[in-house]
């Protein structure tokens, strides 16, 4: 094949296009941006969960602190009757004998209930403070996610622009080259990821190996216009000023 060598030198132009586009794809797959995004998504979830077990656990002390406030108010009331009942004096002496007991009975049991809903009501008073924190760690975690995924978006939108202009000038560039040329180009480039480098101080600029003396021989003795590749990789070598030859 045989193709202007400032035809060829175009090729330099197209594999640094190729190179940005792929360094852009790449890059979007592996967005550290979208990286810190997904962390800090799961940081607000974990927080959210966190504070559904909070809420829960407070649902759970708020019936236990009302049943408990309901049989400390029926050991109260019967308390209560028992002492009408003695202030009575409808009672005989061995009723009035029960009766004492039975109040000392019930004021041992009020005692120990209202020990135990002061122990409930602080827990809840722990696990409010609790709630109160998680719904500030929510409200950190949400601003710093709306942080992340502004930054995130910012980046696409970056590498978006650059691979839109990319594109285009690409395409500008394709519409300009012989075929048979860019054929060869894009075959080499699939298969080994680029497609053309320049050749300079016996370096393919496409594989960064240097080209053994036999090979550098053929390429000196190739006319200017010949297509010559890379025994190495197969991209095609482009021969400049700079290839030294």
């Amino acid at each position: 094949m045989r193709v202007d060598p400032a035809t060829q030198a175009r090729l330099l132009e197209l594999a640094e296009l190729d190179g940005e586009l792929d360094r852009v794809r790449h890059r979007r797959k592996n967005l550290p941006e979208q990286q810190v995004l997904d962390e800090r998504e799961a940081a607000l979830q974990a927080a959210k969960d966190s504070l559904v077990k909070t809420q829960m656990l407070a649902s759970d002390l708020d019936r236990e602190v009302k049943r408990q406030e309901r049989e400390v108010e029926s050991v109260r009331a019967r308390a209560d009757k028992d002492r009408k009942l003695m202030s009575s004096g409808a009672v005989s002496a061995k009723q009035l004998t029960d009766l004492e007991h039975e109040i000392g009975t019930l004021q041992r049991r009020q005692e120990a209930l209202e020990d135990d809903l002061l122990e409930l009501m602080e827990k809840r008073e722990a696990v409010a403070i609790d709630e109160r924190k998680s719904a500030e760690a929510i409200a950190a975690a949400e601003r710093a996610v709306a942080e992340a995924r502004a930054a995130a978006e910012s980046a696409l939108g970056d590498m978006a622009q650059t691979e839109q202009k990319c594109e285009a000038d690409r395409a500008k560039l394709v519409d300009e080259l012989p075929a048979e040329l860019l054929e060869l180009y894009d075959r080499v480039r699939q298969a080994r990821g680029r497609g053309a480098g320049l050749l300079r101080a016996r370096r393919c600029g496409a594989c960064q190996l240097e080209l053994d003396r036999v090979a550098l021989s053929k390429v000196k003795a190739a006319d200017p216009d010949a297509v010559v590749t890379c025994d190495n990789c197969g991209a095609i070598l482009v021969r400049t000023a700079e290839s030294g030859l």
